[in-house]
């Protein structure tokens, strides 16, 4: 598709996933309009974009404000005129389980769920008219399965999921395809800190979770987005996309004691 000239906002741009969707798509020509609550983080990211070659503003504002995303997205129309492409990657990672309370809840459901629909409502009357809008979520494996003392956090990526095929219909009559990518473990600054920045004593360990037998990059989930932003993608919307290196189609056994597969049936 012809990428020059496209506007897209990525929520979560300071880090990790978020950060990489951005360079993602401002290298292939997007001017992109970051988001994130940490403005530190954001600028950093913002000026790499800039010193590469490519077009990018700094906008920091917390997703879960109703009000200053849609600011934003005034000042979107106001600048370019257009958007084009709305990517929401901005996350709270706070997990509770049994010990969560309503503040607890409040933050995660107003970054994780609210935050997404804050972004898509404000964002609708400039994506509708584009000639080919799209909007992507980022969801989680974390969205299928069970994990321990993870009621917030696996709860809201299963209410994005969800979400996203409801807005894919909504959004369809306006010409907008709305999808969702759903990530395995990803080496992020948040699993970097999980590890202690030790990536080659944890790797071999989280790696045996996936088909793959390692982690994901966030480059990888990047290119996955900019796929579904693309008209290569044309016909898909409503769909989830696991980047996940295997995770959700492994069974309870894992990988087993051969991995190779080898032998005959």
């Amino acid at each position: 598709m012809q990428w020059q000239g496209r506007v897209g906002v990525v929520t979560g741009a300071a880090s990790g996933i978020g950060a990489a969707v951005a360079a993602e798509l401002a290298a292939r020509g997007v001017h992109i309009v970051g988001v994130d609550l940490d403005a530190a983080g954001l600028a950093r990211n913002v000026e790499q974009i800039i010193t590469a070659g490519g077009g990018a503003t700094a906008e920091p504002v917390d997703v879960a404000d109703r009000d200053g995303i849609a600011a934003v997205m005034a000042r979107i129309e106001s600048a370019h005129g257009r958007l084009d492409f709305a990517v929401n990657c901005a996350a709270s990672f706070l997990a509770r389980g049994l010990e969560v309370d309503t503040a607890d809840w409040d933050l995660v459901l107003g970054v994780n769920v609210r935050g997404i629909s804050n972004v898509v409502q404000a964002a609708v009357p400039l994506l509708a008219r584009a000639d080919a809008a799209a909007v992507v979520n980022t969801a989680s494996i974390s969205a299928h399965i069970a994990q321990p003392s993870r009621w917030t956090y696996n709860a809201t990526k299963g209410a994005i999921v969800t979400l996203t095929k409801c807005m894919a219909m909504d959004l369809a009559p306006h010409g907008i395809r709305v999808n969702v990518v759903s990530p395995g473990w990803i080496w992020t600054p948040e699993v970097s800190r999980a590890a202690g920045g030790d990536r080659e004593r944890w790797e071999p360990v989280w790696g045996r979770f996936h088909l793959l037998r390692r982690l994901g990059e966030p480059q990888e989930v990047a290119r996955a987005v900019a796929f579904l932003c693309s008209t290569d993608a044309s016909f898909i919307t409503g769909a989830e996309l696991p980047v996940d290196g295997g995770y959700l189609a492994m069974g309870p056994e894992g990988l087993g004691d051969n991995s190779s597969f080898a032998g005959t049936a």
